[in-house]
């Protein structure tokens, strides 16, 4: 139980906030994404294209299920709380922190999500897509960091605040 998940939306700053807190805690760092494509020789946005949502989401639940750590910030997709084993092996490796942002923040800071490699299903919007998950997130948070009108220093610090009480 010594890891830490961040789990939000794209550009929530999961990657960004994960490396400086798992720099200041002495942790390791895994960005799930990069391990799935790895994997996969591929990029986000092309195991979409060839194998659809489901296919994705298939391969990300394994890849995730599977990682063993201690230790380590883990910072997996957005899409990740799709993926029931993967969140059942996340709540019992560590804790879930949710990096909220409200949909405005989000919607600034993604401009383009097919090509980032987002899980959308065909005609959804981003505005659908965020209330989809924010449900999601809320689930399977053991912390929530709200993001809004924080810089990345006071998001850093709000997480290590956090966790220092629960760790």
């Amino acid at each position: 139980m010594d890891n830490l998940i961040f789990i939000g939306m794209p550009a929530v700053g999961k990657s960004t906030v994960g490396v400086i807190v798992a720099k200041q805690l002495g942790y390791d760092f895994i960005d799930t994404d990069l391990l799935i494509q790895e994997e996969e020789g591929k990029l986000l946005k092309d195991i979409i294209k060839e194998r659809g949502i489901e296919g994705f989401l298939d391969v990300e639940d394994r890849v995730n299920a599977k990682i063993a750590a201690r230790r380590t910030v883990i910072s997996p997709g957005g899409s990740v709380v799709y993926c029931e084993n993967a969140m059942k092996h996340y709540k019992e490796i560590g804790k879930v922190v949710y990096l909220q942002a409200s949909f405005e923040t989000i919607n600034k800071r993604l401009s383009d999500a097919k090509n980032r490699g987002v899980v959308l299903k065909p005609n959804q919007t981003l505005r659908a897509l965020y209330d989809e998950r924010v449900r999601l997130f809320e689930k399977y948070a053991d912390i929530t960091i709200c993001e809004d009108g924080q810089s990345l220093e006071d998001t850093v610090d709000s997480v290590l605040g956090s966790v220092a009480i629960s760790l």
